[in-house]
C-alpha cells in the first residue's frame, strides 16, 4: 500500500510517497506561513499533487496521508489547536486539505516531533526498539515518545513536551515562560550562549580563532571543534553535557525506553557526543547498572524523519 507523508516546517514543507519501505518520490516546497493558514494548506495540497504527478500515481492509488504539524494537535478531530510557530489557532486542517485535494483519501495528523520519533522508530535508528524517545537538539529541544511502536500523544495531543521539563529550579528563563527548562540549557541555542559567555571571559581562548575573532560567528559546533585543544572549550562542552545528561536521565527514569535517539544540529557530533554522555547519563539512571540498559543513538533519517514518520502514522492509523 502506498502512503503520502507531509512534514510541515516553519520554512519548508517536505513530502514523500512510500510503498512499504521504499521511498518512491520526495519533494519540498516553501511553507509561506507569513501568508496565513489557507496559503500554507494550499502549498501542502500543491506538493501532494506534484508528487503524485512525479510518481505517475493518482490520489486513488494512495491508502492514506499522514502529516506532522508543529504545535498542539487534536489528532482525533484533525485540528491544529495552537501553533506558536505558525501563529495558528483552531485550524481545521484535515477538512481544509481534503477540500483542496477533492478526494476521499483519509488524512491523519500528529505533532511534528511525535511524527519524527515515529519515523526513527519505523525506518531509522530506533527500528529495533519497541519503546524509544527522540530528542532533537536544535533551536529548542523537541521530543517524541514511542511506546509499543506507537506515538504517545497525551491528553488531546498536548503531551510529550519533553523540552519543558525543569532541570534547574529557578534557572534561566525559557521561551515558554518557565525558568530552568531542559530546553534553556540543552538546546543548540543554549550552547551558543554558553560558548559566547566563556569566550568573553577568556580572550585568549582558541575559540576566538575558530570564530575569526567575531563572537557572532559562534555555532553549536564551535566548542566541540576545540574540545581537545582548548581548556575553555572543554569546560563549555563538559558543562553542556552535564545539563544534557541530567535531562536525558530524568526522561529515561520516567519512561525507561530501550533507546533514546538524539537528533537536531548538535547530534552531528556523532560518536563524540555519545561517548561524552555515556558516563553521566548512566550514572543518573535509577538502579544504574542493575536496571535495564538504555542505549543512546544518533538519529539516522535527518531531514526525512518527518515525512517518513508521517507515512508510518498513516499506515498505523489504517491498522496496516
Amino acid at each position: 500500500m502506498k502512503f503520502i507523508g507531509v512534514d510541515l516546517g516553519g520554512t519548508n514543507i517536505k513530502g514523500g510517497i512510500v510503498d512499504g519501505d521504499e521511498v518512491l518520490v520526495k519533494d519540498e516546497i516553501k511553507t509561506g506561513k507569513e501568508q496565513g493558514a489557507e496559503k500554507v494548506i494550499d502549498n501542502i495540497a500543491e506538493i501532494i499533487k506534484r508528487m503524485l504527478f512525479q510518481s505517475g500515481l493518482r490520489l486513488s492509488d494512495i491508502a492514506a496521508i499522514g502529516a506532522g504539524l508543529p504545535g498542539m494537535i487534536d489528532s482525533l478531530r484533525g485540528m491544529v489547536l495552537y501553533s506558536n510557530n505558525l501563529r495558528w489557532v483552531k485550524v481545521d486542517f484535515v477538512k481544509s486539505l481534503q477540500v483542496r485535494l477533492g478526494g476521499p483519501v483519509p488524512i491523519f495528523i500528529s505533532n511534528d516531533a511525535n511524527v519524527a520519533a515515529l519515523g526513527e522508530a519505523a525506518f531509522g535508528a530506533a527500528r529495533a526498539f519497541p519503546d524509544s524517545l527522540l530528542i532533537t537538539l536544535g533551536t529548542g529541544v523537541g521530543g517524541g515518545v514511542i511506546i509499543g511502536g506507537k506515538i504517545f500523544e497525551g491528553n488531546m495531543g498536548a503531551g510529550a513536551e519533553l523540552g519543558h521539563m525543569v532541570i534547574k529550579a529557578g534557572g534561566c528563563r525559557c521561551t515558554c515562560g518557565r525558568k530552568g527548562c531542559f530546553e534553556a540549557y540543552s538546546s543548540a541555542t543554549a550552547l551558543i550562549k554558553q560558548t559566547k559567555k566563556a569566550m568573553l571571559r577568556d580572550r585568549n581562548s582558541q575559540l576566538w580563532t575558530i570564530c575569526g575573532g567575531n563572537v557572532d560567528n559562534v555555532s553549536g559546533k564551535t566548542a566541540f571543534d576545540c574540545y581537545y585543544s582548548d581548556e575553555t572549550a572543554k569546560k563549555v562542552v563538559d558543562k553542556y553535557i552535564g545539563y544534557l545528561a541530567e535531562g536525558l536521565s530524568n526522561l529515561a527514569n520516567i519512561f525507561r525506553p530501550q533507546a533514546i535517539i538524539l537528533g537536531g544540529g548538535i547530534s552531528k557530533q556523532g560518536q563524540l557526543l555519545i561517548d561524552l554522555l555515556k558516563e553521566p547519563f548512566e550514572s543518573g539512571l535509577f538502579g544504574t547498572v542493575l536496571g535495564p540498559r538504555v542505549e543512546l543513538k544518533i538519529a539516522e533519517l535527518k531531514n526525512d524523519a518527518g515525512f517518513l514518520g508521517a507515512c508510518a502514522l498513516a499506515r498505523q492509523r489504517l491498522g496496516q
